[in-house]
């Protein structure tokens, strides 16, 4: 009997090892765990310092749109947002092709960036279409309503919102008549491709109509057509008015070189289409625009604003252009209201 117990007594000795061996594992497993989270914590502070992720598409490159791009990168540079440093860009050219624009869309919306800034209409439509959880900036859209960009200017309904370019067109069609007197007819050169430009035409002749002036339109379908198409045109019309159109504002320099020696003054939607050949414009200036755009782009990224509270911005001045060069070969005298 003194044997049964001795080894029971055993037993129990051993039982009582287990027990704290058991206790020693479970606080290690807990103390493991604490430190799991401690570096679970010190990394999600880590994401929250990483460089923000941002997306440019661009529809194609000429003088407006550049110089819109660059005011944006500007802009978040100066509210401390630098390339390389605090932010990422990845800015994509769409050479005018919108198939272009979709593949750019579908590598954003596979990135997961933070923001996308999306230049031009076409652009902006194949963001806004793809994308539907990242906030969507767009510049240089003349009327983001019609474009189905947003519901309302005012309440834009969505991840998307941005800076127009619509421009004074009534402003700039009196500069046109300002600048030449004997205005017969007036050609309207846009691309018919750009739902911006049709929107642009359509006031233009409504304010044409008005004041009884005769207008023919001169269209082209891409940049590559302006050259034949204005040449044939050039000797039926006394002064060229062309909108903010993407395909125009590519062809300037060849604008200038068929109607200025023809004595046609060319009046023109934005500033940097004067500056490539234009008589003038009270338009607006794109570099303006796009640092406007980027204090939008501060209050989404500092501010954690949501871009569908942000309503539709448009531009705080209007700028009055001449391209004096050119106003002395077509022989004009500049009103004195034009004068800086």
């Amino acid at each position: 009997m003194a044997a049964v117990c001795e080894v029971m007594r055993a037993a129990g000795g051993l039982g009582g090892e287990i027990l704290k061996i058991r206790k020693r594992i479970l606080t290690a497993a807990l103390a493991l765990a604490m430190t799991a989270g401690l570096l679970s914590g010190c990394g999600k502070k880590e994401d929250a310092n990483a460089k923000k992720k941002i997306g440019i598409i661009q529809l194609v490159e000429h003088d407006s749109l550049d110089a819109a791009r660059k005011g944006f990168t500007d802009g978040l540079a100066e509210a401390g947002y630098n390339d390389g440093a605090q932010i990422e860009i990845d800015y994509q050219n769409a050479n005018g092709d919108q198939a272009n624009n979709n593949t750019i869309a579908d590598k954003f919306a596979n990135d997961d960036k933070d923001l996308i800034l999306a230049i031009a209409t076409p652009s902006a439509q194949a963001v806004a279409n793809k994308i539907k959880d990242t906030p969507i900036l767009f510049t240089a859209v003349t009327d983001p309503v019609s474009a189905g960009l947003v519901a309302d200017n005012e309440k834009v309904g969505g991840n998307v919102t941005g800076t127009s370019d619509k421009i004074p067109i009534e402003k700039q069609l009196d500069m046109l008549f300002d600048l030449k007197q004997e205005i017969k007819k007036v050609g309207l050169l846009y691309c018919s491709a750009e739902d911006n430009s049709i929107a642009q035409i359509a006031e233009a002749k409504d304010i044409l109509k008005a004041r009884n002036i005769e207008f023919t339109e001169i269209t082209v379908q891409n940049a590559n057509d302006v050259q034949s198409v204005l040449e044939s045109a050039i000797d039926k019309v006394d002064a060229i008015y062309t909108p903010t159109d993407n395909a125009i504002a590519t062809a300037m320099s060849t604008v200038a070189q068929i109607a200025v020696p023809k004595k046609v003054p060319v009046v023109a939607g934005a500033v940097e289409m004067v500056q490539k050949g234009g008589a003038g414009t009270v338009g607006l200036d794109y570099y303006t625009l796009g640092k406007q755009t980027a204090e939008m782009a501060v209050k989404i990224l500092k501010d954690g604003m949501k871009a569908e509270n942000l309503p539709v911005e448009f531009s705080k001045e209007d700028k009055i252009e001449l391209n004096e060069e050119i106003i002395g070969k077509l022989g004009l005298t500049v009103p004195e209201k034009y004068v800086k």
